[in-house]
């Protein structure tokens, strides 16, 4: 699916926009159960296990930050990466093996939806070694006014960045910090049907949604299947125990089988301790974290 050139650019800069990676029928499908979602939403009042509510729900006005874990809402989202153009471009980057970590549906709404602030995603789940990436598959147009992916090229070969405020971790950098060149960032703009890709190391982040449309993109964070995640990460799987884990590693897999022999490389690594006040998503995590915004504007490009 890749061309040799799109795999060497991910590999240098860490990050990637590839168009059309799937088909016509298949973005119509994952629009139409995403908008289904959507219009469930009128029925709730707070945040649930699907449900990540932005300010100024209600029923007449339905407004998320997110769909959480969509694969296991609906089975087609667990199709699309696992029998798809998607699937193929994973395979060209991590090779025959790889695991899903988690995935989500961030959907920010018209007329100011929840920005994402600067962070990599590393400092949330740090692995054995750094074989992990997250694809962005855009359900609609994204555009400079409705809060597009924005990342900072090469950031993923530079340092582990604090995601700390008054030590406790708020999951985002300090847009002060002299090691955050947010003057580099690059916009990730496209059709729908296009797909981010970046990876776990790189700084990235997203302005609010200032425009009159959604913004739609399903998210999968994935790692190659010998990358271990290491105790004390900011996962649900920590709770499960042996024998659950065991089988909700093998419900996890999009490539190959499990890998019980862990690659374990010389990578940086801050823990996500102490634990935030609230971690039930990103969006919570920086708001109550004390997370400073860095978007002033929306859609900076470098």
């Amino acid at each position: 699916m890749l061309s040799a050139e799109q795999i060497s650019f991910y590999r240098e800069k860490g990050y990637l926009l590839v168009e059309d990676v799937v088909t016509a029928e298949q973005l119509e499908r994952m629009r139409a159960i995403t908008y289904e979602f959507i219009e469930a939403s009128r029925q709730v009042s707070e945040s649930d296990e699907v449900f990540d509510l932005d300010e100024g729900h209600s029923a007449d006005r339905p407004r998320l930050t997110r769909i959480k874990l969509p694969h296991k809402q609906h089975p087609y989202f667990d199709e699309i990466l696992k029998k798809s153009g998607v699937t193929e471009v994973l395979r060209d980057l991590l090779g025959e093996s790889a695991a899903l970590i988690t995935s989500k549906l961030n959907t920010k709404a018209p007329g100011g939806g929840a920005a994402v602030e600067w962070h990599q995603d590393w400092a949330f789940y740090p692995h054995t070694n750094d074989d992990l990436l997250a694809f962005g598959l855009m359900l609609e147009d994204v555009e400079l006014e409705n809060g597009p992916l924005q990342v900072i090229p090469m950031s993923h070969k530079g340092p582990v960045l604090s995601h700390s405020v008054d030590g406790r971790f708020s999951g985002a950098v300090d847009a002060d910090d002299p090691q955050f060149e947010g003057g580099r960032a690059v916009t990730l703009t496209g059709r729908a049907g296009s797909m981010t890709v970046h990876h776990a190391r790189t700084l990235h982040g997203s302005a609010p949604n200032m425009s009159d449309k959604p913004r739609l993109i399903l998210f999968y964070e994935i790692a190659k299947a010998d990358a271990w995640p290491i105790l004390g990460a900011s996962s649900y799987i920590h709770s499960l125990g042996q024998r659950n884990f065991w089988e909700d590693l093998n419900d996890r897999m999009i490539l190959g089988e499990p890998c019980l022999e862990p690659r374990l490389e010389p990578v940086p690594v801050r823990m996500p301790l102490p634990p935030p006040e609230d971690a039930g998503s990103i969006f919570k995590t920086q708001k109550y974290g004390g997370a400073k915004s860095a978007f002033t504007s929306p859609g900076v490009d470098g």
